[in-house]
């Protein structure tokens, strides 16, 4: 198995997908909890816009996924707190409007190619040094923002009106949410894919929840089922030659399947 390391570029994916894992299965938490999970494809979706922008017009993908799934995170919250708007229907909207958006620009820029292929599904062969440190970075950010927050975001998530009487500052906390969220998105989309990347961060939060044991613990055992989904998933799509992203995803899949049956009734 350590053959595998003897690789820089699984080294730099392995760091890269460790950090993913992590932020993905802690923010995921709120998000479930929150009954917001289809978020995770939508801000994927808007990200993928991004790439393609990025792709089409010379910049830097990565840099554009993270803008444009930020601008959408935001334009989700405003349309759901302004205009009363049920959050399903609105992330509907987004993410058909964002696939349909992304497919015209790379259609018109003639942009498809491995490299958009590679954000689509995640590609370990494509993480770049500057990758890992632009992930570990704002991933640091975007984790702390998180964690300062926690107890307030709980709140939110368990009774959102509660907490406005309670003092708690609601609607900012959702905006930071939202953009942590975001974030975390557009930077994984590079190792899982922007297709599979709302797996990683919604399925090792219901798994964990099967086990019934409270918050603290089940952010811890939604971060060892994500970290051991993405070490498997990469060292089998390294002697496999598998896609890193479906690999992942079918990893943290059999793992929920295994919660689901060490924990049936």
């Amino acid at each position: 198995m350590l053959e595998m390391f003897e690789y820089d570029f699984m080294q730099r994916a392995f760091i890269a997908g460790m950090i993913i894992a992590t932020l993905a299965s802690i923010s995921g938490t709120f998000v479930v909890l929150r009954h917001y999970s289809m978020i995770s494809e939508t801000l994927a979706h808007s990200a993928l816009v991004g790439v393609a922008v990025g792709l089409v017009a010379g910049f830097n993908p990565l840099w554009m996924a993270v803008l444009v799934a930020i601008i959408s995170a935001w334009l989700i919250e405003y349309l759901r707190s302004e205009f009363s708007l049920y959050s399903d229907a609105v992330l509907a909207i987004l993410l058909s409007g964002s696939l349909a958006i992304a497919v015209i620009i790379v259609s018109l820029g003639g942009a498809f190619n491995n490299s958009l292929f590679s954000y689509l599904f995640g590609s370990i062969l494509s993480v770049s040094i500057e990758d890992v440190y632009t992930i570990s970075i704002f991933g640091t950010i975007a984790l702390t923002s998180l964690l300062l927050f926690s107890k307030e975001l709980y709140f939110i998530a368990y009774d959102e009106e509660v907490a406005k009487v309670s003092g708690i500052k609601v609607r900012l906390l959702n905006f930071l949410l939202v953009s942590v969220v975001a974030v975390i998105i557009a930077l994984s989309i590079r190792v899982v894919g922007s297709l599979l990347i709302g797996a990683l961060m919604v399925i090792p939060t219901i798994s964990a929840l099967q086990f019934k044991v409270g918050f603290l613990k089940t952010i811890i055992i939604s971060l060892v089922i994500a970290l051991l989904s993405v070490g498997s998933g990469m060292t089998l799509s390294f002697y496999f030659s598998l896609p890193s992203g479906a690999t992942i995803v079918l990893c943290v899949l059999t793992i929920f399947i295994v919660s689901l049956l060490i924990n049936r009734k």
